[in-house]
């Protein structure tokens, strides 16, 4: 991100190890405003050892909070404040702000839940941003959000300064199920017909490998299958392998497969899928416009 210009980074993550720490240590020291989460002591400890020794820069340091979705982050209050604090006293380090990612909407049963979760999260946050403005602890940003939240929600509340959103950026069939509508789906797989075993079966050159075996199974952002087809979405893959994936045609709808057709498929999660190609093709009125390298691609380790 960095090298295609981007100046403003947040890391939405907890960053640990010798060498990602050493990374973020260089990367933090050019032209960049850069952040980074945490939300245990220890983190606090590893940053501040690296961040205060001589001649780099002050690492901007967010706590991640958690408001309902068990994965990271520090209870909102009291525990959060504590972590504040530490942060405050450790050189080498700013306090920016705290953030949550509000991810159990996309459990929840109906849009009103979506709601009621999404205003719940962001009281909870600014509520200890409060807490931690009366002991006299700075908060400058409140990062909140999730796809489903942003789909649905009906306020953000004053004193949020920003929204997170991933999968908003191409919509994928999950978060078609919370819209209610396939229209806003960006991202496709473009797949080949390579066998017809049966009357009713078709199977593509797309599996796993490809789509990813990312399947939500309860919720509002469930969808049934592995991937639907963008222009049948009622039609979605019911079988999935490493190299291929198979769809029935429905009993009287009248389609026809051949060998060799091309479909494009709308997969469940977009993020994954875009982790699994070089490239992404900008597509405007049928022709292909754009050409961009994902640059990010694998770049996990």
């Amino acid at each position: 991100m960095y090298e295609e210009g981007i100046r403003d980074i947040f890391i939405p993550n907890e960053i640990v190890g010798p060498i990602k720490l050493e990374r973020l240590r260089k990367l933090n020291n050019r032209d960049i405003l850069l952040s980074v989460a945490v939300d245990h002591p220890d983190h606090v400890k590893m940053l501040s050892e690296v961040f205060s020794s001589p001649g780099n820069k002050k690492m901007n340091v967010f706590i991640d909070v958690c408001t309902g979705y068990p994965r990271t982050g520090v209870q909102p209050g009291k525990d959060a404040l504590d972590l504040a604090r530490m942060i405050a006293d450790s050189p080498g380090l700013h306090l920016k702000g705290i953030f949550t990612h509000d991810g159990h909407s996309y459990k929840a049963a109906d849009a009103r839940e979506v709601r009621e979760i999404f205003r719940k999260s962001q009281e909870d946050m600014l509520e200890t941003a409060e807490l931690m403005r009366g002991a006299g602890i700075p908060v400058e940003e409140i990062s909140v959000g999730s796809t489903p939240s942003l789909l649905l929600c009906d306020e953000i509340l004053e004193g949020i300064t920003e929204i997170r959103p991933g999968s908003y950026i191409f919509m994928d069939a999950d978060q078609a199920s919370v819209a209610g509508t396939y229209e806003h789906c960006a991202q496709t797989v473009l797949a080949t017909v390579i066998s017809r075993p049966t009357e009713e079966r078709v199977v593509i050159d797309a599996g796993t490998k490809t789509l990813t075996a990312c399947q939500s199974l309860s919720g509002i952002a469930s969808s049934k299958g592995h991937g639907r087809l963008k222009e049948h979405p009622e039609i979605f893959l019911n079988r999935i392998a490493e190299e291929h994936g198979s769809f029935d045609i429905p009993g009287g709808s009248g389609l026809s497969y051949r060998i060799g057709d091309r479909i494009e498929i709308i997969s469940n999660h977009a993020c994954p899928t875009s982790n699994l190609f070089r490239s992404i093709y900008g597509v405007k009125k049928g022709e292909v416009v754009a050409e961009w390298p994902v640059l990010a691609q694998s770049r996990s380790q």
